[in-house]
């Protein structure tokens, strides 16, 4: 039997086992949508934790808010990181104002903040909007690459 990972569907939240060799691809054993759309992950506090808690790819979840001008400059830059890390990194995105309890656990004080996860737990963080270049450095130093 060849290794495995689990991936939490962007559709339906249920719990796929994807095998490593198709990590990318592939569809929800559920819901039959694509497991890995190439676009950020909208989530809500019940999504964000079973994205973060259930996925055994790292999640990098940006916490931001529709009226915050930086959060929408790094938006294209957010969509590009979900297509160019398809099956290596769950990105995803979660509107301050409407999960005042994630947003309150984490401290988020500034937005845009990203957050990185790996195994239910954070990783490492940034506040500000930044460059792709930056963002795919700061990724590569944790070993997504």
């Amino acid at each position: 039997m060849s290794e495995s990972r689990h991936v939490v569907c962007p559709a339906c939240g249920a719990v796929n086992r994807v095998p490593v060799d198709r990590l990318g691809s592939g569809t929800c054993g559920r819901c039959r949508q694509a497991l890995f759309p190439g676009q950020p992950v909208t989530l809500d506090e019940a999504g964000f934790e079973r994205h973060v808690g259930r996925n055994d790819l790292p999640v990098l979840v940006d916490f931001w808010a529709e009226w915050c001008g930086p959060c929408k400059m790094m938006a294209p830059v957010f969509d590009q990181l979900a297509r160019d890390y398809s099956g290596r990194l769950v990105v995803a995105k979660l509107e301050t104002e409407r999960a005042p309890g994630v947003s309150a656990r984490f401290g988020i004080r500034s937005i845009p903040t990203l957050i990185l996860f790996s195994g239910g737990r954070e990783v490492d963080r940034l506040s500000g909007a930044m460059p792709a270049a930056q963002l795919t450095q700061w990724l590569a130093g944790h070993g997504i690459r």
